[in-house]
């Protein structure tokens, strides 16, 4: 059955490279509670700013607050490795949502950038 086939999937991200990594990652960088409240605070401004982008009415202040934030989080060796790692996770999801929409012709041009 397909949702079998689905959780061997789900079993084999959880034991991939890419998740474990992204894990350890993580934990590194939410160990550190200043770290923790940056990226809480980062992810907060990130929803914000996208979803101002996709109402068509973008915050100019909450972009480049973001992108501050950002740049201050490259400077903490456990958050940037973390964001680097969930960029990695993210990109294999991707691949793999994009070979699923191919199976089944899903036109994914409006996601794609």
């Amino acid at each position: 059955m397909i949702l079998d086939d689905a959780r061997t999937l789900a079993d084999k991200l959880r034991s991939s490279e890419e998740y474990q990594t992204y894990r350890e990652a993580k934990a590194r960088a939410y160990a550190q509670s200043s770290t923790a409240a940056l990226l809480d605070e980062f992810y907060t401004l990130r929803m914000k700013t996208q979803a101002a982008s996709v109402a068509g009415t973008p915050d100019a202040e909450a972009n480049e607050k973001l992108q501050k934030l950002g740049e201050l989080l490259q400077f903490d060796a456990a958050a940037a490795a973390y964001l680097l790692a969930e960029y990695r996770l993210n990109g294999l999801l991707g691949e793999i949502y994009k070979i699923l929409a191919e199976a089944v012709e899903l036109d994914l041009g409006a996601l794609e950038g």
